[in-house]
C-alpha cells in the first residue's frame, strides 16, 4: 500500500483492503492525530494542557489536606442547608423558565396575534442582563426605600413597615423569580427554534382529526420539543448554579456562596477545592442531561422537512391573553430593571458626575479585549483542527477543552490559582536562593490570573462560532491549496481567516461581552484594588449605596445588547417565516 507524498484534507488517504486491516487503521486512527502537522499537534497538546491544569489542580488539592475540624463546622451549619438551598433554588428556577419560555416560544411561533413581530424580539432582552443585576435592581425596587413600597406607603397613607404586609422578597423563592425572569430566553430560543422547524404535515394530519390547539401542543408540539426544552433548562440551570452575586443580595447561602466563603473567610483552599470537586460533580450531571438531549434532538430534527402551516389567528380576549403572556417577561425581566437603574444612574451623574466610573471601564474593557484575543484565536485554531482531522481522539481531546462554560466561576478560580501560585512560589523560591531577590507574584494575583480564568470559560463559545463557520466553508478551498503544496498554517493563514471574518467577529463579540459580566471568578482572582464593572456593581450592592452601582450596571446592560441584537438578527434568518 502506498502512501501520497502529502497527507492534507481531501487529498486521496489510502485504504485497507480487509476487514481486518480495516479494524486496525480505524484503532490506529482514534490513537493518533490523524494528517496534523507537528508543529499544530504541539499547539494542540499545550492549550489542552492549559486547559486541564485547573481541573487537575482541584484533584491534587482534594487531596492536599483534610481538615476534619472545619468539615464537621460546615457539616453541622453550612453544608447541607447550602445543598438544599442549591437544590431549591435549581427546581424553582427550572419550573418557571420552562413554563415561560414553552409559553411565549408557542404563543409567537404559531399564533397570529397583535404585537406578535416586535415581542418575538423583546423577549430576547433579558439575556442582555446578568443575574446579578437583575437582582441588584430588584432589591433597590422592592426595598423599604424603594419605589415600590413607597407608592404603597403614599397611597394608603401608612407610616412604617409594621402598617402593612409586603411578601418576603429575600428568599429562596424571590431568588428564584428574579433570576428566572432573566434565564428563561434559553428555554425560549431552544423551544421556538423546535417548534418553528416541526413539519406542518403532522398538525395538518391532526386538524383533520379534529384536533384543537391544546390538542396539537400537548399531544404533537411538546412531545417533539422536549429534547429542546431540555438544552435550553440544562443552559439555564447552568446558569443558576454559577450565580454568585445574585443569591448574595437576596441572603441565600448556595454551594457557590459556599466555596467563596471557605476560601477567603475561612482561608483553606483545600477544603474549598474539596466542595468545588463535589459541585462538579452536579455540573456533569447537567452536561450529561444537555449532551443527551442533544442527540434526542438531532434524531427529531431529522425525521422529515419543516414545511409553514397556516399561524393560529387569535382575536379578542384570546388575542389580549396572548399579548399579555409575552409582554409580561419582558416588562419585569427587562423594563422594570432597566428603568430602576436609569434612574438612579441620572441622578447619581448629575450629582457626581462619571469620572468614578473611568477605571472600571478601562479595566473591563482591557481584560475583556486580551482574553477575547486569546480566546477567539484557540477556538478557531481547535475548529480548524476538527475540520483538518478525522482523529477520534483529537475530537474527544477538543470536547474536554470546551467544557469550561458548564464549570461555575468560582469553582474554576479555585482550580486557575493553585497552579499560578505554585509557580509564583518556586519561582521566587529560586530567585531568593539564587539571587537573594523577591519576585513577589508574577502570575497570580494579576490580570494574568483572570484572563486565563476567561479563556478556560468561554473558550467553548470561541469554538462554537467558529466551527459553525468552517461549516459554512467548502473544503475544496482548503484541498486545492493543499495540493498546490500549501502547509496546513498556510491554509489556515491565508484562505480561511479571511474568510471567517463574519464567524470570528461574532465569537469575539459574544466573548468580549461575557468577560465584561463575568462576576465570581473575577471577584475571586481579581488583583487588591482593581475594580471592573461587574465588581463595582458587587462592591456597591455590599455597600447598599445603591446610586454607585446604578450606572456600572447600566453599562453592562448596554454591551450586553449587542450579542442579543446578533442573535435575534440571526434567528430571523434561520426561522424564516411568512409576514404575518
Amino acid at each position: 500500500m502506498t502512501s501520497s507524498p502529502r497527507h492534507g484534507p481531501g487529498l486521496p488517504q489510502p485504504h485497507a483492503q480487509s476487514a481486518g486491516a480495516g479494524g486496525t487503521s480505524r484503532a490506529l486512527l482514534f490513537l493518533s492525530f490523524h494528517g496534523l502537522d507537528r508543529r499544530l499537534l504541539i499547539v494542540l497538546l499545550m492549550l489542552a494542557s492549559l486547559v486541564a491544569m485547573p481541573f487537575l489542580a482541584l484533584i491534587v488539592l482534594s487531596f492536599g489536606g483534610f481538615d476534619a475540624r472545619l468539615w464537621l463546622h460546615l457539616h453541622r451549619t453550612v453544608l447541607w442547608p447550602a445543598v438544599g438551598t442549591t437544590l431549591m433554588l435549581m427546581m424553582l428556577v427550572g419550573i418557571a423558565v420552562t413554563l415561560i419560555g414553552v409559553a411565549t416560544a408557542w404563543l409567537v411561533s404559531v399564533c397570529r396575534f397583535p404585537g406578535r413581530n416586535i415581542l418575538s424580539f423583546a423577549l430576547l432582552l433579558p439575556l442582555a442582563l446578568p443575574t446579578y443585576v437583575s437582582a441588584f435592581a430588584y432589591i433597590e425596587f422592592l426595598g423599604f426605600s424603594g419605589p415600590l413600597q413607597s407608592a404603597i406607603r403614599a397611597l394608603f397613607g401608612y407610616q412604617s413597615v409594621r402598617d402593612y404586609w409586603f411578601p418576603d422578597y429575600r428568599s429562596v423563592a424571590g431568588a428564584a423569580l428574579v433570576m428566572s425572569l432573566v434565564l428563561y430566553p434559553y428555554v425560549y430560543l431552544t423551544a421556538r427554534a423546535s417548534f418553528t422547524m416541526q413539519t406542518a404535515s403532522l398538525f395538518d394530519a391532526a386538524r383533520t382529526l379534529g384536533a384543537g390547539p391544546w390538542k396539537l401542543f400537548f399531544k404533537i408540539a411538546l412531545p417533539l420539543a422536549h429534547p429542546a426544552i431540555i438544552v435550553g433548562l440544562a443552559l439555564a440551570l447552568m446558569e443558576t448554579v454559577n450565580d454568585l452575586g445574585a443569591v448574595q443580595f437576596f441572603g441565600l447561602r448556595t454551594l457557590t456562596t459556599t466555596v467563596y466563603e471557605v476560601w477567603l473567610n475561612r482561608s483553606s483552599l483545600a477544603t474549598a477545592s474539596q466542595i468545588a470537586c463535589l459541585f462538579l460533580g452536579l455540573v456533569v450531571l447537567l452536561l450529561w442531561f444537555e449532551r443527551h438531549a442533544r442527540r434526542a434532538q438531532r434524531l427529531y430534527q431529522n425525521s422529515g422537512k419543516s414545511t409553514d402551516f397556516e399561524p393560529i389567528t387569535l382575536h379578542g380576549a384570546r388575542a389580549v391573553a396572548a399579548f399579555a403572556i409575552c409582554a409580561l417577561p419582558v416588562a419585569f425581566g427587562f423594563l422594570v430593571p432597566v428603568a430602576v437603574l436609569s434612574g438612579s444612574a441620572l441622578r447619581h451623574v448629575l450629582l457626581d458626575g462619571i469620572s468614578d466610573l473611568a477605571e472600571p471601564i478601562v479595566n473591563s474593557v482591557s481584560l475583556g479585549a486580551v482574553a477575547t484575543l486569546v480566546t477567539v484565536s484557540a477556538g478557531c485554531f481547535f475548529a480548524y483542527l476538527v475540520t483538518v482531522s478525522r482523529s477520534t481522539l483529537l475530537a474527544a481531546l477538543v470536547r474536554f477543552s470546551t467544557l469550561g462554560y458548564a464549570v461555575p466561576g468560582a469553582v474554576l478560580a479555585v482550580g486557575v490559582l493553585y497552579p499560578l501560585a505554585t509557580f509564583d512560589n518556586a519561582v521566587d523560591g529560586l530567585m531568593r536562593a539564587t539571587f537573594g531577590w523577591k519576585t513577589g507574584l508574577i502570575l497570580s494575583g494579576t490580570g494574568f490570573a483572570l484572563v486565563y480564568a476567561y479563556f478556560i470559560r468561554f473558550l467553548p463559545m470561541a469554538y462554537g462560532s467558529c466551527e459553525t463557520g468552517f461549516q459554512r466553508l467548502s473544503p475544496n478551498f482548503g484541498f486545492a491549496a493543499r495540493t498546490l503544496g500549501r502547509t496546513q498554517s498556510a491554509v489556515l493563514r491565508e484562505i480561511y481567516l479571511p474568510l471567517l471574518q463574519p464567524a470570528l467577529v461574532t465569537a469575539a463579540i459574544l466573548v468580549f461581552v461575557d468577560c465584561m459580566k463575568e462576576l465570581p471568578a473575577t471577584l475571586l482572582l481579581r488583583p487588591f484594588n482593581f475594580n471592573t464593572l461587574a465588581t463595582r456593581v458587587y462592591d456597591s450592592a455590599s455597600l447598599e449605596v445603591f446610586e454607585q452601582g446604578a450606572l456600572p450596571a447600566l453599562a453592562i446592560v448596554a454591551v450586553g445588547l449587542v450579542p442579543v441584537i446578533l442573535l435575534s438578527r440571526q434567528n430571523r434568518r434561520i426561522l424564516r417565516r411568512p409576514a404575518l
